[in-house]
């Protein structure tokens, strides 16, 4: 009997010890003790500010954080404003920022003191499309007979709305310009959300918004989505119109547009973060991937899903700065 029971005792207290170990690591793991400030570097209504409204949203309603998450935009200097800040606050884990095009942009065309391995890559969330919008009552019913407009007019007769100067909108727009052979009047406007609504007003002749900016006016019969600038159709499937769904919008290269363009949805921190804190916001974006309302966001904006970390999401925004290079360098955007 002695012989037995000893050991079960030991045995016992060994495995309360490891318990009361992994307790305490759990218990140690770092988790936010203050608001986390969700910086967007652009203007609201557009496509990042949608998203991380959207990400604040399904956080405080499922519980993912113990502390909320507040949204602040800084879209000022095309959003270098809130670079700089996020930069400059070095070891704040209470600050994330999410990027788009401009994280590579801005620096480029305005010689801001900023890159982006100034800050803590944590994770891509997603690539985001560019589609060719018009007008519903636009005369131009394919993405062709636009394209063909453009070249048999006279230069700068078009206008294309975008956001902001020698950014993503901007980009795409030289690109089509030098593939038809004419000028196009681009003109800026400070979101995502502002340029959809001035082409529903018909103030512009297109723009090249991001799929989520314009979904609810293509829904609602204002305006008329052409071409996708993706290799690829998209894959959704699900109506948004009457007639239409994502997957039925051609790639803008079968229709003779030779463009292609996808823009990074990532996440960063400041510099000077530790791996804790890091995996804090990466099991978080986890949770928020496995929620169905996810599922249906990534639907509605018919995002290309994916979760680039560590070395490959790195080595991916290495080979992304290097092609907005050449392309700025060939448009006259760098700054001198």
């Amino acid at each position: 009997m002695t012989s037995t029971r000893y050991p079960l005792k030991g045995l016992r207290a060994a495995l309360l010890a490891v318990a009361g170990a992994c307790a305490s690591l759990a218990a140690s793991a770092w988790e936010p003790t203050k608001p986390i400030e969700f910086i967007v570097p652009a203007g609201t209504g557009g496509g990042a500010d949608q998203m991380a409204r959207f990400i604040q949203g399904v956080a405080a309603k499922n519980n993912l954080t113990k502390q909320p998450i507040v949204v602040v935009n800084k879209s000022g200097g095309a959003g270098a404003e809130g670079f700089l800040d996020v930069k400059g606050d070095k070891g704040n884990a209470h600050k994330i920022i999410i990027t788009l095009s401009n994280l590579f942009t801005t620096p480029l065309a305005t010689g801001v003191p900023f890159n982006w391995r100034d800050l803590t890559p944590v994770q891509m969330l997603a690539l985001d499309q560019f589609v060719l919008w018009v007008n519903e009552e636009s005369p131009h019913k394919t993405a062709k007979a636009y394209f063909e407009a453009i070249k048999a007019g006279n230069p700068n007769q078009f206008k294309m709305g975008g956001t902001g100067s020698k950014q993503e909108d901007q980009i795409i727009t030289v690109m089509l310009e030098k593939a038809a052979g004419k000028k196009i009047t681009y003109i800026p406007f400070k979101g995502g959300g502002d340029v959809a609504v001035q082409l529903v007003g018909n103030h512009i002749d297109s723009t090249v918004n991001n799929p989520i900016e314009a979904e609810s006016h293509w829904r609602a019969g204002k305006l008329r989505a052409l071409c996708v600038m993706d290799k690829e159709k998209l894959p959704y499937t699900a109506k948004v119109t009457a007639s239409q769904s994502w997957a039925d919008l051609p790639p803008c290269t079968s229709a003779g547009i030779p463009v292609e363009y996808v823009m990074l949805r990532g996440i960063f921190m400041p510099p000077g973060v530790s791996p804790d804190q890091v995996k804090f916001y990466l099991d978080l974006f986890a949770k928020v991937r496995e929620l169905p309302e996810w599922k249906e966001f990534m639907n509605k904006g018919a995002f290309r899903q994916s979760a680039l970390t560590g070395p490959q999401f790195v080595d991916w925004l290495g080979r992304n700065e290097q092609m907005h290079r050449v392309l700025m360098k060939e448009a006259g955007f760098i700054a001198n």
